[in-house]
């Protein structure tokens, strides 16, 4: 009897030990920062989601429908910002969109949430896709 209970003790802590073992990549994963990819990445994104309402070369002339306004110019986006590109601000409203005032119709979409929801990816791919972007848009800005 006692040699069964020794037994299922050290089988107990083997299934322990596997268990922590496999989880520890995982929570690495979750604590690892996103690795950016390249802008070649973001411009594939970016023809795919962006350039029908900002054009291929990023100056709002896509073919916009009422009752949208006109997009913004995004290769002015670091003139327009003391020469510096405003980097977290991008990144913001590529993840949260924005909106008109006064209860408006969406402008410009959630592309997290749409990433997630849309092409059901996890938190880190997200911010992937959205840091792409985003360098990808900090790649075509004008001097």
């Amino acid at each position: 009897m006692k040699s069964r209970c020794s037994v299922a003790v050290v089988i107990g802590a083997l299934l322990g030990a596997l268990a922590a073992h496999a989880a520890a990549p995982q929570e690495q994963a979750k604590k690892a920062p996103v690795p950016r990819a390249n802008s070649s990445a973001g411009a594939e994104l970016y023809k795919q989601h962006c350039v029908v309402c900002h054009g291929d070369d990023l100056k709002g002339v896509g073919p916009n429908p009422a009752p949208y306004r006109v997009p913004p110019d995004l290769s002015t986006l670091a003139r327009r910002h003391g020469g510096k590109f405003p980097e977290a601000y991008v990144e913001n409203v590529l993840r949260n969109g924005v909106t008109l005032p006064a209860h408006g119709p969406a402008e410009m979409p959630a592309w997290g949430t749409d990433f997630r929801e849309t092409d059901r990816l996890d938190g880190p791919q997200v911010k992937l896709r959205i840091a792409n972007l985003t360098d990808y848009l900090k790649s075509r800005q004008v001097k």
